[in-house]
């Protein structure tokens, strides 16, 4: 039986297979490799999704008709299950900033490549990380290194929102650079993750983590 669509007409091929139930997860769907292009299909697949609106900041321009202001929304969207999305966007109106954003966020989730601090961790684990990550964003370079359970974050609160999004428990994180640009910070911890999760991981790694899930 198909899923309550809302009324959403799917425009992609993704969106078509989601909507016919040939997909069925967000992990599925990143796996076809097919662009994603609606924010529906998110929708569709991780209901109830959380967000985060990590920073506003007014933006003006000087335009031949005059001065011309923008607000700039930074935002962050995740299960708290392995799944993050991030994104910025502009609009006329605050909160049409933020929906924009919203949306944007969506069309860039990833799945977070957690576990519990090692390859060789028989047990298993998605609290951490399986390994070091690093990203840069401006002149800020975040660094997200696994720790072991209990630690809690060791973060600022705008790298500890990220992580939490993601659903990550435990790790210790570096920062260098102006890391008082939320934007940035938020960028660099968003490519940190991402750079992680598109590292291969090893199979007998990948076998520990599905035993441990089923």
């Amino acid at each position: 039986m198909s899923r309550n669509n809302n009324g959403w007409e799917p425009r992609t091929r993704l969106g078509r297979m989601v909507q016919n139930d040939d997909v069925t997860s967000m992990e599925q769907a990143l796996d076809t490799g097919l662009p994603l292009k609606e924010p529906e299909i998110v929708d569709q697949l991780l209901p109830g999704l959380d967000d985060d609106v990590l920073d506003i900041n007014m933006v003006q321009r000087m335009t031949d008709s005059g001065r011309r202001v923008k607000f700039r929304c930074v935002c962050a969207v995740g299960n708290r299950d392995g799944f993050l999305g991030y994104a910025e966007a502009r609009d006329d109106q605050v909160g049409s900033a933020i929906q924009k954003a919203i949306d944007v966020a969506k069309l860039n989730i990833i799945k977070v490549d957690r576990g519990s601090g090692s390859w060789e961790d028989r047990a298993g684990g998605t609290h951490s990380l399986t390994r070091k990550a690093e990203g840069k964003a401006g002149s800020v370079t975040v660094e997200i290194i696994p720790a072991p359970m209990g630690l809690g974050l060791a973060a600022a609160p705008t790298v500890r929102s990220i992580l939490e999004l993601a659903g990550i428990q435990d790790a210790w994180t570096k920062s260098d650079g102006n890391t008082r640009t939320t934007v940035n910070l938020a960028k660099a911890t968003y490519n940190a993750l991402q750079n992680a999760s598109q590292s291969r991981t090893p199979r007998h790694a990948r076998e520990v983590q599905r035993e441990v899930n089923e």
